[in-house]
């Protein structure tokens, strides 16, 4: 049996500005591209683009706004990096965060009469094993029967999305909600203390950062460089000794359940209930911050935010300069494409 060689303890600081400045090209490129869409439209960018600054950034209000926004956002990407750098593709983040939501606020109805102190432990860790379970399906299917994944996490995605519509209209629906897709609030003692009063900042942010910290430290350890071999190259991983199926496996309820505590976060510190488009468009979006972030946590901690500027201050875009919204979404599909490019334009220039 080949020994494992251990992870290095160093920081490439020059690998590190070689992932940088291609990602803040792509993302220059876009912006530019959507000011000439606007001077096309007959719209001053300037002034576009000084509304949505201020949208995002302009007050500490609009700030702790990004940072609301940020929060899922980084939360799924991480989830992602996780299973994408173990060459498990997994695209079902969106499905795995209704799990988590709908397992966290399970508990919240069940032990409604109990402490918050309890509670909201308690929830958090049902949002794990809820979007850990969800995902698993995928592990054990891609390891068993070499299911290809992307398809397995897009029908669970749809799976997620139709249940969570049955509990909102049926069983869980609130009597007082009119006809509204939703059910009850959560007692308002296991709502999330929030940092900024006026604002909906509240400690799943921090939860968001705790967990940057815990996967900067997981890709520095035995197991993140077992997962990264894995990711390189099967037959390799085989030839040292790693057992595949499990790795891909532990991999699949890894990133399932963090992808479930982004759940967790918006009903226990935004909605305060179930919501049938809780999760929409967030698992896509949370790939495009992932590969924007090249993987990497504290990158992912920069396309979080960007986006999170980008959606807060479009609709602030949107009222102050009168540009319709679609434009923000050119903009994100523009970032998108060139992330895309990007991994073939410059793939030779990495070492």
């Amino acid at each position: 049996m080949t020994a494992i060689p251990k992870p290095t303890k160093t920081i490439d600081w020059r690998g590190l500005a070689a992932r940088i400045w291609p990602a803040a090209l792509a993302v220059g490129l876009a912006l530019l591209f959507g000011a000439l869409l606007l001077l096309a439209s007959g719209r001053n960018p300037i002034e576009a683009y000084t509304a949505l600054l201020q949208g995002a950034f302009g007050s500490p209000a609009r700030l702790a706004e990004t940072f609301v926004k940020m929060t899922p956002f980084l939360i799924l990407a991480i989830s992602v990096s996780v299973s994408f750098r173990c060459g498990f593709w997994n695209i079902g983040a969106e499905g795995q965060l209704i799990l988590g939501a709908i397992a966290s606020f399970s508990v919240a109805l069940l032990l409604k009469s109990w402490p918050a102190v309890v509670v909201l432990p308690l929830s958090l860790l049902a949002s794990v094993v809820g979007g850990a379970l969800w995902s698993g399906i995928a592990g054990v299917l891609k390891a068993r029967f070499n299911a290809n994944e992307v398809i397995t996490t897009s029908m669970l995605n749809f799976i997620a999305v139709y249940l969570l519509a049955y509990m909102v209209n049926g069983p869980l629906k609130d009597p007082e909600g009119f006809n509204f897709p939703q059910s009850s609030l959560i007692a308002e003692a296991f709502q999330l203390p929030r940092f900024l009063a006026g604002s909906r900042l509240n400690i799943a942010f921090l939860v968001a950062l705790v967990l940057v910290v815990v996967a900067l430290l997981f890709w520095r350890s035995t197991l993140g460089f077992r997962t990264e071999i894995v990711g390189a190259s099967r037959r390799v991983a085989t030839h040292v000794g790693l057992n595949v199926n499990r790795t891909v496996i532990l991999v699949a309820l890894i990133t399932g359940g963090v992808a479930g505590i982004a759940g967790w976060g918006e009903i226990f510190g935004i909605h305060y209930r179930l919501i049938d488009a809780i999760a929409v468009g967030m698992g896509s979006l949370a790939v495009v911050v992932a590969l924007l972030g090249d993987l990497h946590p504290l990158g992912m901690v920069v396309s979080a935010f960007l986006f999170a500027a980008l959606v807060v201050g479009g609709n602030a875009m949107e009222r102050g300069a009168g540009v319709p919204f679609a434009l923000v979404d050119v903009i994100q599909g523009s970032i998108i494409l060139l992330v895309l490019a990007r991994a073939y334009i410059f793939r030779g220039r990495r070492s």
